[in-house]
């Protein structure tokens, strides 16, 4: 390609950079808000556990099986 060849595709592709610059800037629904989000915020949770709320202990025991664990069965 020749030098000004090469010099004409950057002036095209830069000035269709800038009219796509200005047309985006037009286009309402492209905009951010500029308020701010009024977000709702949780109570804090207290750090101890009530009794109604603990598993039963006949289903989670200490001594129950647990299946996560790879069980071989013979040699």
């Amino acid at each position: 390609m020749k030098k000004s060849e090469v010099a004409m595709l950057i002036l095209i592709a830069s000035i269709s950079v800038v009219i796509a610059f200005f047309i985006a800037n037009a286009m309402p629904f492209l905009k951010v808000d500029s308020e701010t989000a009024k977000v709702p915020t949780v109570e804090s949770i207290p750090a101890g556990i009530p009794e109604s709320s603990l598993p039963d202990s006949m289903v989670f025991n200490d001594k129950a099986i647990n299946p996560t664990v790879k069980t071989v069965i013979g040699k």
